[in-house]
């Protein structure tokens, strides 16, 4: 389950990096300083799935900071583009089961 959730977690913080490029090479929706924060809590979140899937300590609280940083941008962005609240329910559930598979092992390591 830690390397479905790490995997998750990358995904989830390379489509956040995507969009935001995608964002603005289309023509941004919205400012240039929340595609940047995109981009920025989308690889601070990819850094933080490694951290999660080797177990070190703290590393579930990065990813939780990156995903809620993340899940206010989306806000953000929805706001301004009008798509309502189902999606960002959508998200904030994806981003809940994440850190609900990769929390029964957050900073336990093996017995030798």
């Amino acid at each position: 389950m830690l390397t479905a959730a790490a995997l998750g977690m990358v995904t989830y913080g390379v489509y956040s990096v995507g969009w935001a490029i995608a964002d603005l090479m289309t023509g941004a929706h919205v400012e240039l300083w929340a595609e940047l924060a995109l981009i920025v809590f989308g690889v601070l979140l990819v850094l933080a799935a490694a951290f999660v899937r080797v177990r070190l300590p703290g590393g579930l609280a990065f990813a939780i900071g990156a995903l809620l940083a993340l899940q206010a941008l989306a806000v953000h962005t929805a706001a301004h583009l009008g798509t309502g609240v189902p999606p960002q329910v959508l998200r904030g559930a994806i981003a809940t089961a994440l850190v609900a598979m990769a929390a029964p092992y957050d900073g336990q390591r093996r017995a030798r």
